[in-house]
Formats: C-alpha cells, sequence, structure tokens
C-alpha cells in the first residue's frame, strides 16, 4: 500500500488529482467485488442444487468421515487434506 502524502506540501490540483485517481480506484475495486460477490453466489446455488440432489436421491448429504474431518479442522488437528466430498 502506498504512503499518504504530506497533505501540506500538495497543490489545489494534486489534491484534486488524487481525490480523482483514488475514486476511480474505489469504483474499479468495488465493481470486482460485485463480481466476486456474483460469482460466489452462483458457486453457493449449484452446491445447494447438488446437495438437494444427493438428499433427494436417498444419499448422505454428509457423512460421519465428513463430520469427523470439520472436527479435526475445529481442533486445529487438520493435516493439510481439504476434499470434503
Amino acid at each position: 500500500m502506498d504512503t499518504f502524502p504530506d497533505l501540506g506540501s500538495l497543490t489545489d490540483q494534486e489534491l484534486k488529482d488524487l481525490i480523482q485517481q483514488l475514486t476511480e480506484e474505489e469504483i474499479d475495486i468495488s465493481y470486482k467485488r460485485r463480481i466476486l460477490h456474483g460469482k460466489i453466489d452462483i458457486l453457493r446455488a449449484e452446491l445447494v442444487n447438488r446437495l438437494r440432489k444427493k438428499h433427494e436421491g436417498g444419499e448422505d448429504v454428509i457423512t460421519g468421515a465428513d463430520v469427523q474431518r470439520l472436527t479435526d479442522i475445529l481442533a486445529g488437528r487438520a493435516s493439510g487434506e481439504t476434499d470434503l466430498s
């Protein structure tokens, strides 16, 4: 992250330019954040649909192994494996 400039040493035009630059940067970051949230929503919806289909098909949605893995993660005993499927 850039250091904040000495405001007293900036001219009025430099202050305006800096405001404009940071405003444009904020708009860009906000747009990217909204895109990421949209992608996350789509992925979560797909996961919910898959879990619903498993449940409707009589399959276990969460197995004992899944519960044990989550317990290990929460207890800080995770071995580095991340596959819960």
